[in-house]
């Protein structure tokens, strides 16, 4: 992999982990085009892919960054100094156990399927293709039962459960983090801006643990080259995961995510028509 690669990488991936697309297709995507997921050893490839990840997080840590020190500064008062019960508690002490509860879910998940996830199956491009178009056609239901009455202080805990368990489903490669979170936000009649909002705060605590947890597996793998290319993808995919960030929330004031739903079933389409013709 040249460092021209891992930056293109890097970018694709900070652009697809927010905007409800899924960055794993499009990473799986743009390596086997160019030739870089090693057939024997799939975990480099998925070590790789979550280590970037913590360029997303950074970008989520810089433009939430009021957001994560008052919630985190306001849950520890709340809990541990003055030791209030919930319903007393403060917006964000209470968004910290919103976050909290929705991120057993994927935890659980990820801890039950951690073989299937960093095996060749996860790679697999019809997989990811019939993903694409299935969890697109979830976020139109979503989009059509979507009420969007309700904003990020109306959340109860059973509501951060359901979206929790919306995000374990983006374990499953092609059903984006974001998509499957979005989705389950307006399910539970969330507006869309805060439906994407909640998404990316709740992503942090999952991001952040399958990066760490990947990084310290891929010291085994690391040398001065990988080193470098490692650094320019997370620094690429923290710079346009900024950016597509604040392109989501304010695309989302406005609009729905049905064009997002017609570019992942046109994009699905398009991988098995590619796949079937034996170009990929």
């Amino acid at each position: 992999m040249s460092i021209f690669e891992a930056i293109l990488l890097g970018i694709i991936q900070g652009i697809s982990e927010f905007l409800p697309i899924s960055s794993t297709a499009h990473l799986t995507i743009a390596g086997n085009l160019m030739n870089l997921i090693p057939e024997g050893q799939p975990e480099l490839w998925t070590a790789f892919v979550a280590v970037i990840q913590l360029g997303t997080l950074i970008s989520i840590l810089i433009y939430f960054s009021k957001d994560v020190i008052n919630i985190s500064s306001d849950f520890i008062r709340d809990n541990f100094k003055l030791k209030l019960k919930y319903g007393e508690q403060s917006l964000n002490s209470r968004l910290g156990w919103l976050i909290a509860v929705g991120t057993i879910p994927i935890i659980v998940a990820g801890l039950m399927m951690k073989e299937l996830i960093e095996g060749t199956i996860t790679k697999n491009l019809y997989v990811i293709a019939a993903s694409l178009i299935i969890f697109a056609i979830i976020l139109a239901m979503a989009e059509k039962a979507a009420e969007q009455k309700r904003n990020m202080k109306n959340l109860r805990l059973a509501d951060s459960l359901l979206i929790g368990i919306a995000q374990a489903f983006a374990l499953i490669p092609g059903a984006s983090r974001s998509g499957t979170t979005i989705a389950g936000g307006l399910f539970v009649g969330l507006k869309r801006s805060d439906a994407a909002r909640f998404s990316f705060l709740l992503s942090i605590p999952a991001v952040f643990t399958s990066g760490i947890f990947e990084l310290y597996r891929a010291f085994h793998y690391l040398n001065y080259t990988m080193i470098i290319n490692l650094v320019a993808a997370t620094f690429a995919a923290a710079l346009s995961g900024y950016f597509a960030i604040d392109f989501l929330l304010k695309f989302l004031e406005k609009h729905s995510t049905f064009i997002f739903v017609i570019y992942r079933i046109a994009l699905g389409l398009l991988v098995i028509l590619i796949l079937l013709t034996n170009i990929i």
